[in-house]
């Protein structure tokens, strides 16, 4: 049976999931180490802003805060479970439904969307939010989205996000993109299944089914 993100987001599998609860800015367990690129390098500058969805504590963002002057730093996350301090912004809401109201330089998803339900639907309203020359990077495993019979996605999708200038490399599992994109993509979503078991990080992941 698959869920709907009102089940899903009170299965064990994501309200209980800690993968960036004590993720640093920089460091062995960081931001840095896993985007592959130094947030605060590329931010460098005023006036900047970046976007953290599925942020955990949100340490990455205030650590940022710190060394970014006038930056607008925003976090989302499922569970309000952020650590104290200055500077971002820090919302507890679903990142399915929550809507910006603004764009952003850098919008990044560190290992969140192994968690989300219609995580193509996300994946098209993420990338309206950029701003000309702006950088989105995220993880995903595009075996975790399937179609209704339980096969992946696979070639088919990948190319279709290539051709919309969308970049994915499968050997990191990481999805990015520079400036906005129009992403359409002939795929409904079904619902997930958060009993898909771990994926490459060894954690517990849900699976997105499409038709």
């Amino acid at each position: 049976m698959l869920l709907d993100d009102q089940a899903l987001h009170v299965s064990s599998v994501v309200a209980n999931n800690a993968m960036n609860r004590e993720r640093q800015l920089s460091g062995v367990n960081s931001y840095a180490k896993v985007l592959g690129f130094d947030p605060v390098e590329l931010l460098a500058g005023t006036g900047r802003s970046w976007l953290d969805l599925c942020c955990g504590s949100g340490r990455a963002l205030i650590q940022a805060a710190a060394l970014l002057d006038g930056a607008t730093l925003v976090g989302v996350d499922l569970v309000d479970a952020f650590a104290p301090g200055d500077g971002p912004e820090l919302i507890a809401a679903p990142v399915e439904t929550w809507t910006p109201d603004r764009t952003f330089d850098l919008i990044t998803c560190v290992h969140g969307l192994h968690y989300v339900g219609d995580k193509l639907g996300l994946l098209v309203r993420i990338l309206k939010w950029l701003k000309p020359g702006g950088r989105f990077v995220a993880d995903l495993d595009l075996t975790s989205i399937r179609m209704a019979d339980g096969q992946p996605a696979g070639r088919r999708l990948t190319t279709l996000l290539r051709a919309a200038g969308v970049e994915y490399d499968a050997r990191r599992h990481r999805i990015g993109c520079t400036s906005p994109r129009e992403l359409a993509l002939p795929f409904v979503y079904l619902g997930a299944d958060d009993r898909a078991g771990p994926n490459y990080t060894g954690q517990p992941a849900v699976h997105s089914y499409y038709r």
